[in-house]
Parts: C-alpha cells; structure tokens; sequence
C-alpha cells in the first residue's frame, strides 16, 4: 500500500523560503549534490515520528505543497489515476539518481505525486 514519503515544497524565491523554515520550524535545509537545483529537508530526528521533505524552485503555477507517495510502479499508478478521473500535470519524469516522478490532480484539485525509486534513473 502506497504511503506518504516525502513532500515537495515550490518557492519563487527559495532562498527566502529557506530561511522562512529554518527560522520558523528550525528544519536544516542544504543543497542537494544532484544535477538540479534542490534543497533536502530535515524535519526532525530520524527517530521521531514524521517525514523529511525537498525544496525546489516553482517552474508551474500548479505547484506549491506537494505530498509524494512510494509506489513500486510510476506507469501503473499514472494509469489508475487517470482511469479514476484524476489528471497527470507532470508526465513520468526521472529524476537521476533517484526514481521516477508523476504529479497528479486528483478528482477533487489537489496535487500530489507518485514516485517509483530506481536509483538507476537517468
């Protein structure tokens, strides 16, 4: 059963993002080593309950929080979403290093994600 692992938050500034989060919430926010530009989110302890996140800059009016969830094939859910009458908003994408991404509608407006981990994607 596909769970929430992660969360993606859009900024037109990030830097200023980066500082509103670490400021307010006290995260650690640094740069990811990967081929674009991204920041890791640390909430918290690894031994506390709750998700880590990343921070990207906003290149689509549709994203702002965005939930993603685990899902051991990103071609299978892009399927049984729409079939269910939610819309893909961002068509399978790799991201190197990492997996496979798919941003969804669901019936009701909301944007959400999908990601199948494959390290090998490129």
């Amino acid at each position: 059963m596909p769970r929430m692992v992660h969360f993606d938050v859009s900024a037109g500034d990030p830097q200023r993002a980066i500082r509103f989060y670490e400021n307010v919430f006290g995260w650690k926010i640094e740069r990811w080593e990967g081929p674009m530009e991204y920041w890791n989110i640390t909430t918290g302890s690894p031994d506390q309950p709750g998700i880590d996140g990343g921070l990207a800059r906003r290149d689509e009016p549709w994203q702002g929080i965005t939930p993603v969830f685990d899902v051991p094939s990103a071609d299978e859910f892009a399927r049984k979403i729409e079939a269910e009458g939610g819309t893909l908003v961002q068509p399978k994408t790799a991201i190197p290093g990492v997996g496979y991404l798919v941003s969804f509608k669901d019936t009701e407006g909301n944007v959400m994600a999908v990601l199948e981990a494959d390290e090998s994607a490129a």
